[in-house]
């Protein structure tokens, strides 16, 4: 039986993903702990965390969790360049599934959008939509830019130099070859978003909504199990998933 540690274990995704656990039989929980309990009293209880915090309390885990030979699935999202170079390098050492996203739906619409992006991409005007509840902290949201991410290597494009985030200021028609964002916050939405492609007489709209926040709950279940008999390495939910 897998036991899985879980952090942030009083919030909303962490009170999801314990009930995710105790509804698969083929996993237990083996600790569940917040901010101010102590991961390190805990190492003989678990043998993969799963973490959806903050980018600064995820790579204190990472360090404990690599010194003690312990695997991670990390749903936590808002991470600077400088923090996803530090994971990279624990990777080399430990198996860790990282995704912005664990729904299976959403790691569908990717392998959507990369087939899009690929057909349409170069004759449309690419934007993209997100909304969630009025609490998340970081903007556009991790899948956003992951969404963004896979149609501009699609495209042969650098995210980096062709994202808009604002048009407010820009006094000049739109650049074909950028892609836009826009991020909407309020109230309790779990999860949207939206890419469209904008061509002369029509539109093409990849859209995926969550209702609950389960379904990243039981993708991050999902994954830990996966990992099992992992070497070290940096997977994806499209690993998980043998989305190709």
């Amino acid at each position: 039986m897998i036991k899985i540690a879980v952090t942030g274990a009083s919030g909303r995704m962490g009170q999801t993903i314990i009930e995710a656990i105790n509804q698969n039989k083929d996993v237990e929980l083996g600790v569940a702990f917040d901010k101010d309990d102590d991961l390190n009293n805990a190492l003989d209880k678990f043998d993969v965390l799963i973490d959806f915090t903050r980018p600064e309390a995820t790579l204190e885990y990472l360090a404990i969790c690599q010194q003690s030979g312990k695997a991670m699935v990390i749903g936590t999202t808002g991470f600077s360049d400088e923090a996803l170079v530090q994971l990279e390098k624990f990777a080399q050492n430990m198996p860790i599934v990282f995704a912005p996203n664990m729904s299976v739906g959403v790691n569908l619409s990717l392998k959507l959008l990369d087939m899009a992006a690929r057909v349409i991409g170069k004759e449309a005007d690419i934007e993209i939509v997100e909304a969630h509840h009025r609490h998340k902290v970081d903007a556009p949201s991790g899948t956003a830019l992951k969404m963004g991410e896979v149609v501009a290597n699609a495209l042969g494009r650098d995210l980096a130099k062709c994202a808009v985030y604002g048009r407010q200021g820009i006094e000049e028609p739109r650049d074909r070859e950028t892609i836009g964002f826009s991020t909407i916050r309020g109230g309790d939405v779990v999860g949207e978003h939206t890419v469209s492609f904008f061509m002369e007489g029509e539109r093409v709209e990849i859209t995926h909504k969550a209702s609950s926040r389960m379904t990243f709950a039981n993708g991050a279940v999902r994954a830990a199990i996966w990992l099992q008999g992992n070497r070290a390495g940096l997977y994806s939910m499209q690993d998980v998933l043998a989305i190709t």
